[in-house]
Formats: structure tokens, C-alpha cells, sequence
């Protein structure tokens, strides 16, 4: 049994605090999320408002396309709604929400016959050492040419700079997304990240 002075150190510790804190970013709406299993047209609304533009975004980085990537989000949210029941709040509700808009824009990708049917289908691209990408010289470029660059890699490179570098997943879980290795997502995100500065050159 703790003693009082065991118990004050418990409540202090940094481990229990970043729990907590973490327990609290995951229920900061959970009144509209428990609002959304009853039918609760006013808290679907809500969460809609909330997260469509980070939705929007994230599906935008993946399909590159701005009419299906709004049609992406539409129908991931129908989605959540329809299988709510199913999130256990082991994670923010934004972070799985965000999963069904990845899988479903990945789907999509699938669909046009424009991802990972090899992801090593790039191959070919000379895979430099991280010493020299570090020797590489600054460029001031502007963060809309950046987008660009990025937009016009091919399916593969784009949605794996996505992932890791705007998403914040990390390379186990991009294996797990995409149904890949974790050596593999990270042999691509180099190759990703070379190709990049090679459209960056151009500008």
C-alpha cells in the first residue's frame, strides 16, 4: 500500500503528468464524439468542422487531386459516423479518423492503377548518401514551390515524404498502412527525399 509521501511523488511524476496531459488531448471533445454514437446530428456537424480541413489536407497530399480529395473526406466522415461504435479512444479521434482518410485515398490510388503495385518501381533513381544530401547547398525556395515539387513526384515518393514528414507517422507504420517493410519505407523515403531535391534544382 502507498504511503502519503509515495502517493505525492506518483501525482508529481513527469511520466504521470504526460499521461494525463495525454488522456486529455484524447477526450478534449469526447462529449461529441459520444454525441456522434447516439445520431447526434449537431455533434456530426461539429466534428466535421473541427477536422475537414486537416482531412481535406491529408488526403489532398496523397491523391493529388482537389475534387477527389474533397470526395475522399465527404466519404470518410460518412464512414467514422457508420462505424463510430468501433473507436475505443486508445488514440485522439483525430488520429483515427485520419487513418480511414489514408486508407481510403490509398484505395483510390489503387483504383487509378497508380500506387504500389511495385513500390520499388523506382529504382532506377540513383540513391545518394545522406552525406552528400547534407552537402547540398541552401536554397531559398518558397514554401508553395516546395508543395509543388512535392505534388509532381511520382504516387510512391509523394505519399511517403506525406506520411513521414507531414503525417508524423513513423517507418513501422507506413509499413503497416501501405502493407510494405520497414527497411523498404525507409529505402524509399531516401530515394523520396532525393528525387525531391532534383524538382527543387529546377526552381
Amino acid at each position: 500500500m502507498l504511503n502519503v509521501s509515495a502517493a505525492s511523488q506518483l501525482k508529481t511524476s513527469p511520466y504521470i503528468k504526460m499521461a494525463n496531459a495525454e488522456a486529455a488531448f484524447r477526450n478534449i471533445h469526447q462529449d461529441l464524439v459520444d454525441g456522434c454514437k447516439t445520431g447526434d446530428q449537431k455533434a456530426q456537424f461539429q466534428i466535421y468542422k473541427l477536422y475537414y480541413k486537416a482531412m481535406y489536407n491529408t488526403s489532398l497530399r496523397i491523391i493529388n487531386d482537389t475534387m477527389e480529395a474533397e470526395d475522399i473526406m465527404q466519404e470518410s466522415f460518412l464512414s467514422a459516423f457508420e462505424k463510430i461504435d468501433t473507436y475505443s479512444g486508445t488514440v485522439s479521434f483525430g488520429a483515427w479518423l485520419k487513418k480511414i482518410v489514408i486508407n481510403r485515398s490509398l484505395d483510390a490510388l489503387s483504383r487509378r492503377k497508380a500506387i504500389f503495385e511495385d513500390i520499388e518501381a523506382h529504382t532506377g533513381i540513383r540513391d545518394e548518401g545522406s552525406d552528400d544530401v547534407s552537402r547540398q547547398e541552401e536554397i531559398d525556395i518558397k514554401v508553395d514551390e516546395i508543395k509543388e515539387a512535392i505534388n509532381n513526384l511520382p504516387d510512391g515518393y509523394r505519399i511517403i515524404l506525406s506520411l513521414y514528414l507531414l503525417e508524423g507517422y513513423d517507418h513501422d507504420e507506413i509499413a503497416e498502412i501501405l502493407g510494405i517493410s520497414s527497411s523498404t519505407s525507409r529505402s524509399q523515403l531516401s530515394r523520396a527525399k532525393q528525387k525531391l531535391i532534383s524538382e527543387l534544382k529546377n526552381y
